[in-house]
Parts: structure tokens; C-alpha cells; sequence
């Protein structure tokens, strides 16, 4: 099976390290939540949130790309793959809008580590009502964070518009669809199965239980709350060392050859959690060569952490070549011998 991968943004890198709450950091940047917005900022970030949300669950992607910011418009299949692979969960589906930002950088040149502190925070740093973002070559000016809740028959789906202020117009920036739950299953319970894997010893198990709670807990993965950093902290210790992380890659032995594991992670697929292990290839032109090539690195993983036959449907391999084009294998947990 074919896959290929994909990744949201706003044509910015976007920094996912934790890091300690500093205000002295924060002199070029400044963050206000809908409580501490006037009427009219407030209600047009609403308004063009629930606009552009609307347009998404219409699947109406040529008005979202007239809409979008240039960079955004230069690189819009990510949009567009986003809006196609979520119309089902959107279709017929109303969006309430959540939780509204507004975050500002000063100066001209863009800002290479933008910290965004929202709300109100104690004298341990975040409260229940705190948000933090992080942006790494954020280009100053205006931005909106609309969170959205849509429920449909499919379930409830986190969206996130990320919104860049263009004169007195509200441009689209980013777009972030995700499933609030997995096969039915919310937050809490895989953390509750991540608690259950780590007394039982599959620490592998644990981590990647742990990292799909953190997805489902929070719609963007450079966003951080007070909950969020719980389940961090809580799952720091628990990162197996035998897993490509920070850069870090690591040899996988199959048979002759050795593979360098560059990210292993959960993903839904479809109503399913799936295991993908992405390695790097020289070569992905020979698709009969990079099947077999994936076919051997998902057994040589499983042999290796048999323990994922109890957390997952099935395993996918992508092998990368150096100009990170990918090519993508799914085998059943029920296939993998």
C-alpha cells in the first residue's frame, strides 16, 4: 500500500521543545485571550475563523487558497490533502468556536523563537486557564489562534485556523485538523493504557500511549498547557533511549542490512492506531525494492519491540530518500510473521 506523508504549517518551522516560563523572553512578543480582547478584534477573529471553518467542512478549498497568506499559497497541497482527508469527519458538521488568540511580534525581521505566554500564570508557571505557544522564524505581525470544537456523526474533530492580519483582512495561515477521539476512545484512556503498559513493563508501549494522549489532549502540537506539560513531565522519563529522537537516529538490523530509524511514532489510519517507522533510503524509483525494503524493516521492528503487537492494528513503514520524498507500506499487526 502506497502512502505518502504530509505535514501542516504555516510555512514557518515550528518549535516543539518545552521551555521554562521566562517573562524576560517574551519583550517582543505578547499574547491576548478572548477575555482580554475589545468587542470588534474579538469578533472579527471569531467571524473569519468560523468563515474559513466553514468553507473547510464544504471542502471549498479554491476559497481557502484565495484566502490564504503567500506562503501558505506557495505550498498549499498540505491544505489541501488536510481538507480531502477530513471531509468525512466534517461533513454536516458544526464548529464552535473555543478558545480565540491574539498574538503580535514586534519589529521587522522575523523573530527566531517566538514565546507566546496566554493568560494567567502562578507562581509555578502554568494555571488551568494559561496557554503557551511556541514558533520558531515567525515573521512579525498579527496572528489569530481560532480553536474550534465540530461535532458530526463521525464524532468530535479539534480545528485550529492559525490567521495573519493582511491590512484590515484576516488571511489564512494554517490549517490543523484532528480527531478528538480514536475509535472511540478520548485522551484519558490512553493515558490510562500508557499507565497500564508502564506497570506491566512495555515501556515502549507506555511512550507511544502516552504520546498519542498528549496529540488528543491539545489541538496543535506547538501549543502548551497546563495539561499538556502534566502528561510531558510524566512521560519524560519514560522516552526508551532505543528510539530515533532530537536528530538521533538508530540501526535497525534485518537480515543483512541495517536500516537508520530516523522516527518512530503512533498515527491514526482511519479508525485504527497505527505504528509508522520512517528510515532513510538512498532510493525509493524501485518501488518493488522499497516494498520488500519496508516489509523487512516493519518485521525486524516488531521482532525486535514484540510488545507493539498489544498496542497496534498495524505498522507502517516509510522509507525517505534525501529529498525527503517518501514511499509508504502498511502491514496488518494479523500479517506481520
Amino acid at each position: 500500500m502506497n502512502l505518502t506523508s504530509h505535514s501542516l504549517g504555516l510555512g514557518f518551522w515550528i518549535a516543539l521543545s518545552v521551555l521554562a516560563f521566562s517573562p524576560l523572553s517574551t519583550r517582543a512578543q505578547s499574547c491576548q485571550t478572548s477575555s482580554d480582547l475589545e468587542d470588534a478584534p474579538r469578533a472579527a477573529l471569531t467571524a473569519a475563523g468560523q468563515r474559513y471553518f466553514d468553507m473547510a467542512a464544504k471542502g471549498d478549498v479554491a476559497f481557502l487558497r484565495q484566502n490564504a497568506n503567500p506562503s501558505l499559497v506557495s505550498d498549499f497541497s498540505v491544505i489541501e490533502t488536510t481538507v480531502k482527508d477530513h471531509q468525512q469527519d466534517l461533513a454536516g458538521a458544526q464548529g464552535t468556536v473555543k478558545s480565540v488568540f491574539l498574538l503580535e511580534t514586534e519589529g521587522a525581521a522575523p523573530v527566531p523563537h517566538a514565546e507566546f505566554y496566554c493568560g494567567v500564570f502562578g507562581k509555578n508557571g502554568q494555571t488551568s486557564g494559561s496557554s503557551v505557544f511556541y514558533l520558531d522564524n515567525l515573521p512579525s505581525g498579527k496572528y489569530g489562534v481560532v480553536l474550534l470544537d465540530a461535532t458530526s456523526a463521525k464524532g468530535r474533530t479539534m480545528v485550529s485556523l492559525i490567521l495573519q492580519q493582511a491590512g484590515s483582512d484576516w488571511k489564512l495561515g494554517g490549517l490543523y485538523i484532528k480527531a478528538a477521539q480514536v475509535a472511540g476512545h478520548g485522551s484519558d484512556w490512553f493515558l490510562a493504557r500508557a499507565r497500564e503498559y508502564k506497570t506491566k513493563g512495555q515501556m515502549h508501549n507506555a511512550y507511544f500511549f502516552y504520546t498519542q494522549a498528549r496529540s488528543l489532549i491539545s489541538p496543535l502540537n506547538f501549543m502548551y498547557t497546563l495539561a499538556t506539560e502534566k502528561l510531558d513531565t510524566e512521560s519524560q522519563s519514560l522516552q526508551p533511549a532505543d528510539i530515533p529522537a532530537n536528530g538521533k537516529t538508530v540501526d535497525l538490523a534485518a537480515g543483512t542490512a541495517t536500516y537508520k530509524l530516523t522516527a518512530i511514532f503512533p498515527q491514526v489510519v482511519g479508525n485504527d492506531l497505527d505504528l509508522i517507522v520512517k528510515y532513510q533510503a538512498a532510493d525509493i524509483s524501485n518501488t518493488n525494492q522499497a516494498y520488500q525494503n519496508n516489509v523487512a524493516v516493519i518485521k525486524a521492528l516488531v521482532a525486535k519491540y514484540p510488545e507493539v503487537r498489544d498496542g497496534f492494528a498495524a505498522v507502517v513503514a516509510r522509507a525517505v530518500d534525501p529529498g525527503g520524498r517518501d514511499y509508504g507500506t502498511l502491514l496488518a499487526m494479523k500479517d506481520i510473521k
